[in-house]
């Protein structure tokens, strides 16, 4: 369980209907199998000892004490287990008849969840058989022992605190006031449902929605495990449609209509994270629920789960082209509200030929469209200088041309070297004195244009530059609107990408294409025989690695040596373990190093769940230390 992951199961066994003794040994028999497979916790069907379909024969005290010596039969073989499982049963206690999931943990039964809301509406008809489960948990005798009996009961793992289960049963999920609220209000941050919900047409999606939003809505990993095959079939059939689910994404979801156990891992920490971060999700001061403590061997887990290596970028073609048209319309909504809000005449964009350039080109294309300003009222601006390469160059100017900009070029060579006369620095010392000179000497002549022209300069700088600090102050570091602030450097590309599919202006969708193929680079050195010397990405690494490192350190909170183990999942193949550690100690490095230069962003639109500004999502002191993350690095096993 380290770095918080625990591995759990939904298990749907064979069974026979008011077999017990078959279905134990059916249910002992998947016990043996997921402790095999190292599941920590393990959720089993509705009533599966004794079938959920027996109707009146619920009503038999043979079937109800088979039931029970069933459940005796399972904690004894689970007496050498590591993991807590929960089993549903019939269960009568003081002349009553309750539907319950049994808690058992080496050996123990460590309760009897009830179940609260009873259905009996179309197939279903429990208040027949079964009461309501009571208000509040309380102890019985069961076997000579006393036992906690109720709802909202929560397991709470001894080696591990963070880990606290409680469990709900089938139709209390579907219910207006699900008991798991008020479980994950008290400090339950995961959710077992011991379910028998039968298949007809649409339900299996509506299922599958439902557990998605419930565990979205809780910050909660979410097991349901269903009856399946074996179930009677007299007017209904089950399909075994098992769902695990972690704060509102689908984990793993077994196939309908076979009886199967799906396996995978939940990740406590990264859900206690989302709601330390979530000011609305509050726990009650007032606890009233009982808690019952279990034990559990804390050891590695053999992750099975998959780790998408562009987590900014979605994975499926129709999603990915219909979040890139929410991004630019966010961008450019942005973007026109502030230049009608200044009265702006004109925009002002450096235009380098380069990725991020052309993406807040086009951006402010979009936003003087929405306004109805022509389009020759932005000044595209291109600066060549040292490093300047024909290719660059070309392709800004054409592009500047095809979307009816203003296009302005202003060589600065001269002034930089001017300059370089002005603070005695040496033209062949390429240090980053040289550079820096080119960045601010550029910023210089668009904030000048733009006083000229009565406009406001366009930022061009994306996330992942700002992330590493990958940008000069007070040059390209600063804007009057920085559109691209928000977006990382693996989604700039994307959104140009999509742009350029869906123009219909070939002779552009050919310019953007070849600036897609572009290396990315500042362009601050000379060129060499005539091609670009200086690229980003040897100097500070892959981009797409370090936009994985910001994704999980900001979003989840996930320390180095976590992020390490995961990214050499994700990057299996593609980056050996000695690349994907030698970024992520830079990316730690130079975040710390560099939040001073986030600290006084210029504004610019939010458009996902990661951000950098200082002034919302990211409040972080500029002189605070690096040493306790890249200790965590050092010291990993």
């Amino acid at each position: 369980m380290k770095h918080g992951f625990v591995k759990v199961a939904a298990a749907t066994p064979d069974i026979r209907v008011a077999d017990v003794e078959y279905n134990t040994e059916q249910i002992c028999r998947l016990i043996d199998e997921t402790a095999e497979e190292e599941a920590k916790v393990v959720v089993f069907p509705e009533l599966c000892i004794t079938g959920y379909t027996c109707g009146d024969l619920f009503t038999q005290d043979l079937l109800l004490e088979n039931a029970k010596k069933g459940l005796q039969k399972i904690a004894t073989h689970t007496g050498n287990k590591d993991g807590i499982f929960f089993i549903g049963m019939p269960l009568a206690v003081d002349g009553e008849l309750y539907n319950v999931a049994a808690a058992v943990n080496h050996g123990h039964i460590l309760g009897f969840t009830t179940k609260t809301f009873l259905p009996n509406y179309g197939e279903f008809y429990e208040m027949r058989q079964f009461c309501a489960g009571p208000k509040e948990a309380r102890m019985i005798s069961f076997d000579g022992k006393m036992i906690p009996f109720g709802p909202q009961i929560l397991f709470v793992a001894e080696e591990m605190q963070s880990l606290v289960i409680a469990a709900e049963i089938c139709e209390d999920v579907w219910s207006t006031v699900p008991p798991s609220i008020q479980a994950a209000r008290e400090g339950a941050v995961l959710i077992v449902n011991c379910s028998a919900s039968d298949e007809t047409i649409g339900k299996a999606t509506y299922r599958k929605n439902l557990i998605e939003g419930q565990s979205a809505r809780l910050l909660c990993g979410y097991i349901y495990a269903n009856a399946g095959e074996g179930e009677s079939t007299t007017d209904v059939v089950f399909g075994g449609h098992n769902i695990i689910a972690e704060n509102g994404t689908t984990l793993a979801m077994g196939q309908r209509f076979v009886n199967n156990v799906i396996y995978t891992e939940i990740d406590i920490k990264r859900l206690l994270s989302e709601r330390r971060k979530n000011t609305t999700f509050q726990l009650v001061e007032d606890r009233k629920l009982m808690r019952v403590p279990f034990d559990m061997k804390i050891q590695e887990t053999k992750l099975t789960r998959t780790f998408y290596s562009r987590p900014f970028v979605p994975g499926e073609e129709g999603e990915r082209a219909r979040r890139c048209e929410e991004i630019l319309t966010i961008q450019a909504m942005g973007l026109k509200k502030r230049l009608a809000h200044t009265h702006a005449k004109s925009a002002v964009v450096g235009i380098s030929g380069g990725l991020d350039s052309t993406l807040a080109l086009l951006v402010t294309a979009k936003a003087f469209d929405a306004l109805g300003m022509d389009r020759s009222g932005i000044t595209a601006v291109t600066m060549p200088c040292f490093g300047t390469t024909d290719r660059t160059y070309q392709n800004a100017c054409k592009m500047s041309k095809k979307l009816g900009a203003t296009l302005k070029e202003v060589p600065i060579a001269a002034s930089v070297e001017q300059h370089f006369k002005d603070i005695g620095h040496d033209p062949e010392d390429h240090s980053v004195t040289y550079e820096n000179s080119q960045a601010r000497e550029r910023t210089q002549v668009l904030m000048d244009i733009a006083n000229a022209a009565g406009g406001m300069v366009i930022g061009t700088g994306d996330m992942s530059e700002l992330a590493l600090g990958w940008a000069t102050y007070n040059g390209d570091h600063m804007s009057m609107y920085g559109v691209n602030a928000s977006v990382p450097k693996t989604l700039v590309r994307h959104l140009v990408h999509y742009y350029a599919d869906t123009c219909e202006d070939q002779e552009l969708k050919e310019i953007l294409y070849d600036v897609l193929d572009t290396p990315v680079s500042p362009e601050l050195l000379p060129p060499k025989d005539g091609e670009i010397s200086q690229k980003t990405e040897d100097l500070v690494g892959p981009y797409e690695l370090h936009d994985f490192y910001l994704y999980y350190m900001l979003r989840f909170g996930y320390e180095p040596s976590k992020i390490y183990r995961i990214a050499k999942e994700a990057f299996a193949g593609e980056y050996d373990n000695e690349t994907i550690y030698k970024w992520l100690r830079t990316f730690c490095w130079r975040f710390f190093a560099q939040q001073f230069k986030r600290s006084c962003l210029p504004d610019g639109p939010k458009v996902g769940t990661v951000a950098l500004s200082p002034r919302g999502d990211w409040r972080m002191p500029s002189d605070a230390c690096v040493a306790g993350w890249l200790k965590n690095l050092d010291e990993m096993e």
